[in-house]
């Protein structure tokens, strides 16, 4: 297939492996976070870990927003499907996350009005069409997807829909680098960047690892994006020079996408977000401004409830998102925990790195 092939050739994959081999210098190890769950994906499901020699090692980091929306969202949305005449509307892979003592899975079963879309304009729709009942969006992502939550919020303000409310779950990548780089225990010479995000707000984002000392590569989702980035992270380090470099240069660009970032500017604000296994993190999260409050669902239904709830018990995803553990750690993993009946965050979503292992490397 013609622009996907092209990154998948194998001849270039070899030629790639050996330059890792011939820059990684024995003697030492090398742990490079990729940040983003499609990189984790990436890399499990074409077997890339066969090409990198032992001391080269992936950790997977807190990238799939699904796995760090914290149980008291879930739980929120569950009360807001509860009031009569909801319709909740949510992205399909939100459906099985676990709140404190249920899913919006299990309320559908139990008759509620949860309705799977696959954009924030679906749900602008449906509000549209059905204009007795409240509407309610879960707007869940990083900064790819939230752009397209602002458009919805002013296409309703524009069309003069009064029955659509967003409830922001948006979160911010950045910040949450900065978390993870403060912890004592964290053993990080470099990050594999997220794509798509950077897209959005573009390489300059990152300059705090450039002043940290953190070796930077912007990669693609694709094996051969991944192993280049991973051998230009390795070129980094054997020059001593940290920087930010783009490998995805075909998508990113410095300034990243600045019409998405002023519509993100005007419709959110920033504030202190709960992340499910990380906890409070400062200046995180996105939060519907106040010239948008009519269409607030946090404040239309006067949701109170947005602390942080911890891990679940004999759940390790906290952990795994740090780095700190693999999933195969975990007592629970393919054991009482699967895709089908997750018991924490990292097993529910698709880019979630239990989810990942669970699929191909559970072995």
């Amino acid at each position: 297939m013609k622009y996907i092939d092209e990154y998948r050739n194998p001849d270039l994959a070899e030629r790639l492996s050996r330059r890792i081999h011939n820059l990684a210098r024995a003697g030492r190890d090398y742990n490079f976070m990729e940040v983003c769950g499609t990189h984790t994906n990436t890399f499990f499901k074409f077997g890339l870990r066969t090409l990198l020699p032992s001391n080269v090692r992936l950790i997977s980091g807190p990238g799939c927003p699904v796995c760090v929306t914290d149980a008291s969202y879930i739980d929120n949305a569950i009360s807001l499907a509860g009031i009569k005449g909801s319709v909740i509307a949510t992205y399909g892979d939100m459906i099985k996350v676990p709140g404190s003592s249920s899913s919006l899975e299990r309320e559908k079963a139990r008759g509620r009005d949860i309705r799977v879309v696959y954009s924030s304009l679906d749900a602008l729709s449906i509000a549209e069409d059905n204009p007795s009942e409240n509407v309610i969006f879960l707007a869940v992502g990083f900064e790819t997807t939230a752009p397209a939550s602002a458009v919805a919020l002013l296409e309703a303000r524009k069309r003069k829909i009064k029955n659509f409310f967003v409830y922001s779950g948006h979160k911010l990548i950045p910040p949450a680098m900065k978390y993870l780089l403060k912890d004592p225990d964290a053993r990080i010479d470099g990050f594999i960047l997220p794509a798509h995000v950077s897209a959005i707000i573009g390489a300059g984002a990152y300059g705090f690892l450039v002043r940290s000392g953190v070796f930077s590569v912007i990669a693609g989702f694709e094996p051969l994006d991944m192993l280049q980035g991973i051998a230009i992270l390795l070129e980094q380090m054997k020059s001593g020079r940290p920087r930010i470099e783009i490998q995805y240069d075909r998508v990113v660009r410095k300034s990243g996408n600045i019409k998405a970032r002023g519509v993100l500017k005007k419709v959110f604000a920033v504030y202190d977000s709960g992340w499910r296994g990380l906890g409070l993190i400062p200046k995180s999260g996105l939060r519907i401004r106040s010239e948008f409050k009519y269409f607030d669902a946090e404040r239309r239904f006067k949701i109170k409830n947005r602390s942080s709830s911890g891990r679940r018990s004999y759940c390790i995803c906290p952990d795994v998102l740090k780095g700190k553990n693999i999933p195969t750690d975990c007592r629970l993993f393919a054991k009482s925990c699967t895709p089908e009946r997750p018991k924490g965050p990292c097993m529910v979503s698709g880019e979630g790195i239990c989810g990942v292992y669970y699929r191909y490397a559970k072995a």
